[in-house]
Parts: structure tokens; sequence; C-alpha cells
């Protein structure tokens, strides 16, 4: 991975790492003042807490993928430490589309007139799921292409031995 790749994504990591706490930060002020801009329509403080949550799973997401791209820099994401990273961004995703799921439920209600909305956000969720799918199975890869490495290694290490 070259320097300008990893650059520009630690510039992206870091950009919605600080705007998703400055967003967090500005939830917990509404919720602990009291003082809400709105007309109260939606049950708003549900909706407050479970986007904060949706957002520390993406903070975790990011920090790990943070992890991940030291790792690919280093030249050490072919181990079992890197297993640990990819776990917690699949964990982040669920976690993710459960709060989704949340955010459905919550807003279902208000959708009597138009149950299509709630079908959509369901199906978002789904995708969001599917996501999680997908990084699980790039796990898959990774861990064949460690468990390939370490075959290497050994052979290699049968080879010094006999030359």
């Amino acid at each position: 991975m070259g320097k300008l790749t990893v650059r520009a994504l630690h510039a992206v990591l870091v950009v919605v790492l600080a705007g998703t706490v400055f967003v967090q930060a500005g939830m917990v002020w509404t919720l602990v003042s009291g003082s809400d801009p709105e007309d109260g329509s939606l049950p708003l403080t549900p909706l407050r807490v479970i986007t904060i949550l949706g957002m520390v799973s993406a903070q975790v997401a990011l920090v790990a993928v943070w992890r991940l791209v030291a790792m690919v820099r280093r030249g050490t994401v072919f181990s079992h430490a890197a297993f640990r990273y990819v776990d917690l961004v699949i964990g982040a995703i669920v976690a993710a589309a459960l709060m989704w799921f949340a955010v459905t439920a919550v807003n279902a209600p208000g959708q009597r007139d138009d149950p299509g909305v709630t079908v959509i956000m369901g199906g978002i969720g789904v995708a969001i799921l599917g996501v999680a799918l997908i990084v699980l199975v790039l796990r898959m890869l990774l861990a064949q292409a460690v468990a390939r490495d370490v075959e290497a290694a050994q052979m290699q290490a049968e080879l010094d031995e006999v030359i």
C-alpha cells in the first residue's frame, strides 16, 4: 500500500472520527441539558441514544481499520493479530445494523399510513448485515492467506535445513 493511499485513508478516518465525536458531544449535551429544539413529534430521546450508540459502533470500526492499515504498512497484516481487528469491524457493523433496526422500530409507529418506509428501512438494515457478511468472507480469505504464509515459512525453514 502506497504512502499516499495510507495518508489519504488516515485523513478520511480522522475527519470521520472527529465528526462523529462532535455530533455525539452535541447530542449528549442536548440530552443532558434538556434543551430540545424539536417539536416533539417523534420520540427524540430514544432516537438520540440510538444514534449515539450507532456512532460508537462506527468509531470502533474506524479505530480497527486504522490499526489494520498500520499492520499493512508494517507488512504484518498476514498474522493472527489481524483477526482481532477484523472481528471488531464485523462486530461494529452488526451493532450498527442492530441500531438501525432499533431506529426502524422507533420510527415504525409514525409510519402507519405509509408502511413502505418501514419496509425500506428494514431492507437497509438487512443490507448493513450483508456488509458484515462480506467482511466475514474477507476474514476467511485472510485466514487462508495466513495459513499459506505459515505453511510457506515452514517449508522455507525445512529447505534451509536441507541446504
